[in-house]
């Protein structure tokens, strides 16, 4: 792909966003919130597991998404890929200046795999939080921090580390 293609992609895709300042706002008060909401989601499982006593739960749901959160940052540092702002002639909707480790995001991946430990517990509570959390994958995208491929390959993980969760706890 070349300079123009992607920046023709990202400029299609969030053109009319940036037509209107209040659609711009309403989409990093978007991320915000869904990162709020994931912040405030893991916590909440790991009190209600506690308060329940379910201390071989509170066990895993530390363990498994500890280890795959350093397992995946590790391979993200190997990897190590250019941010779409870094790499093409973009202007991101939301600015960051963190400089590579786009790939795979993170951010998704730790969100998908929190919204994983809380299927183990609700499965209507841990749908919701799936469809947050690709919620944030796209906010990420149109954000410009992030290409597609990165949040894909970063909610996926997550899911496939959380899957020992349904049968662990």
């Amino acid at each position: 792909m070349n300079d123009r293609d992607y920046s023709h992609f990202y400029q299609h895709l969030t053109g009319r966003i940036r037509a209107s300042g209040a659609a711009c706002f309403c989409l990093r008060a978007a991320g915000k919130t869904a990162t709020g909401i994931m912040y405030a989601a893991y916590p909440l499982l790991l009190g209600k597991l506690a308060m329940d006593k379910d201390w071989r739960g509170l066990l895993v749901s530390v363990l498994i998404p500890g280890a795959g959160f350093l397992l995946l940052t590790a391979v993200r540092a190997k990897i190590n890929r250019p941010r779409p702002y870094e790499t093409w002639k973009i202007d991101p909707l939301v600015p960051k200046d963190t400089r590579g480790n786009s790939m795979p995001s993170r951010h998704v991946f730790s969100s998908s795999l929190i919204s994983m430990a809380w299927m183990s517990v609700s499965v209507p509570a841990g749908l919701a939080l799936l469809a947050v959390s690709a919620a944030a994958a796209w906010i990420r995208v149109l954000a410009g921090v992030h290409y597609p491929s990165d949040v894909a390959v970063g909610y996926l993980a997550g899911i496939a580390a959380g899957l020992p969760l349904l049968f662990l706890m």
